[in-house]
């Protein structure tokens, strides 16, 4: 059985003292969770050795990070490697975010090098994929997200599959005032699935825990994460305030 998630992305947002009462908050108001529904929290990289220290001996919430290099080590001045990740307690690395995509130019090849080197240390990939308003317009989406897919997790075998989650985000519902209904999440998260099925088979895909990460928050989470093929949240602006982060959990 495939496992629910509701993951937070913090962005660049919190300083420490904010970023430790929001886990604290958190925590105090946590329902239970078990191996079949778990959290994660992916801070920025300041607050993860506090965070880990909160988050340590708590079960089935996890230590999460934004992001990785590709490289092992090196002379890579701003950069997070892996391995540095892993010695610091993380669990969970988001990998291809579309702003990442978009701001940082990341490609689809660099992406793929990142799962490699998340998966080479033991963490698991939350992989993330979406198309922009102008797909989404043209009607292509699903073959461009399809292709997401393939460039990013196709060369892994079936095993290391397992360790990777699939976010989805309709970016072209994320600041530009129009909403992704929870038909449309539904349809992308089949396709997906569809996709990775085709390519593995349905086993391997009827186990895929695939996130949505649009705009998602309390008074909409029961009615997304009802659809037969959304399996939690990859959680941003609503992620920074307990009770709503909570609510989301709680739709869970």
């Amino acid at each position: 059985m495939r496992k629910k998630i509701v993951a937070a992305n913090w962005k660049m947002n919190l300083g420490l003292n904010e970023g430790s009462t929001l886990v604290n908050d958190i925590l105090k108001g946590l329902p239970k969770l078990d191996e079949t529904r778990q959290v994660v929290i992916a801070p920025t990289y300041v607050h993860i050795g506090q965070t880990a220290a909160q988050l340590d001996g708590k079960d089935f919430i996890s230590l999460g990070a934004q992001n990785c290099h590709t490289e092992v080590s090196g002379a890579y001045t701003g950069e997070v490697s892996a391995p540095i990740l892993k010695s610091a307690g993380v669990k969970y690395v988001i990998l291809g975010h579309s702003e990442r995509r978009e701001y940082c130019k990341e490609t689809d090849a660099m992406v793929a090098s990142k799962v490699n080197q998340a998966l080479a240390n033991d963490m698991k990939a939350i992989f993330c994929c979406g198309e922009p308003l102008a797909i989404r317009d043209a009607g292509t989406q699903n073959d461009y997200v399809g292709a997401q897919v393939q460039a990013g997790l196709f060369h892994l075998s079936a095993e290391q599959l397992k360790n990777v989650v699939i976010a989805y985000e309709p970016i072209w519902a994320i600041g530009t005032g129009r909403t992704a209904s929870s038909a449309q999440a539904q349809d992308m998260h089949a396709h997906i699935r569809s996709v990775l099925s085709a390519q593995y088979g349905a086993a391997v895909a009827d186990n895929m825990s695939i996130l949505y990460g649009g705009s998602c928050k309390p008074s909409n989470a029961a009615e997304l994460f009802g659809c037969p093929d959304v399996d939690g949240g990859l959680i941003g602006g609503a992620a920074l305030k307990a009770e709503d982060f909570l609510g989301i959990i709680a739709a869970m």
